[in-house]
């Protein structure tokens, strides 16, 4: 059998695996699907361990040599292996389970070779540790981070290991945030590849050791192949132990969220 992978690069590999995921989850999109309880309100479904199991297929034929870590079905692959592939098939379940098109598909090489596909909006954001580019229909472009929207992404979604030194919800009452920005929560890591593109001027969570997060690490290289400002919630680059995450546009906007996230008045 011939393998249709061979030969392809890091990136081309993580771009594939990523629109055969999307695949899986347009064709099931819009049917009943089997639920699995994850506990505390989530859950995943049919589709994302059907979409998963696409992925995995991909890189393991291109790269079987390589670990994977999928949100699913966990590690696995070769034990030892210096190289590991973070896979989330399905990021924003819960809007694809109540018919939403919000929904990202992540597959990440460390910071660099990553892929976050939009399968509804047919676009694949793409990075390759150096530079970053949007695949669609028609051709390529690549990606221009800008604050011009002042639109910014801040995910609400629990849990909170910030708190009570930083709590999203305080963020979109807080009256310099009002004054600068306009908030926006769409429930779903494509914001990130969002800010990359110049859609989003930001983008703003919460949690803990993100960067070796299967639903963040894509998006974070997107991110950063862009030169957006990608930072933790105390402003420090992002690494084993941190909290949250600041992704933003340009330094301006990036300082000004720091300002107001900073701000216990």
């Amino acid at each position: 059998m011939i393998n249709s992978y061979a030969g392809l690069d890091d990136t081309e590999v993580a771009i594939a695996a990523a629109l055969a995921g999307g695949d899986v989850v347009r064709d099931l999109y819009g049917r009943r699907l089997d639920r699995i309880d994850k506990g505390a309100g989530d859950f995943a479904t049919a589709a994302d361990v059907a979409a998963e199991k696409a992925i995995l297929g991909v890189i393991a034929a291109a790269r079987p040599d390589d670990a994977l870590l999928g949100e699913e079905s966990g590690r696995q692959g070769a034990s030892g292996a210096v190289r590991q592939w973070l896979v989330d098939p399905l990021c924003g379940t819960l809007n694809y389970a109540v018919g939403s098109m919000l929904v990202a598909v992540n597959v990440a090489l460390g910071d660099g070779a990553a892929a976050v596909a939009d399968p509804f909006g047919g676009e694949v954001y793409c990075a390759d540790g150096e530079s970053a580019w949007v695949r669609r229909e028609g051709g390529e472009a690549r990606l221009s981070p800008s604050s011009a929207t002042r639109l910014v992404d801040v995910n609400l979604d629990p849990p909170f290991p910030s708190a009570p030194g930083f709590r999203a919800v305080d963020l979109l009452a807080h009256p310099r945030f009002v004054a600068d920005f306009r908030p926006r929560v769409v429930s779903t890591t494509l914001a990130l590849a969002w800010v990359a593109a110049g859609k989003r001027a930001a983008y703003v969570t919460d949690g803990t050791d993100l960067a070796g997060s299967v639903h963040f690490a894509a998006g974070i290289a997107v991110c950063r192949a862009a030169g957006c400002v990608v930072t933790g919630l105390d402003g420090a680059v992002i690494g084993p132990g941190s909290r949250g995450l600041v992704a933003a546009a340009d330094a301006g906007t990036h300082e000004r969220l720091m300002s107001v996230i900073g701000d216990r008045g």
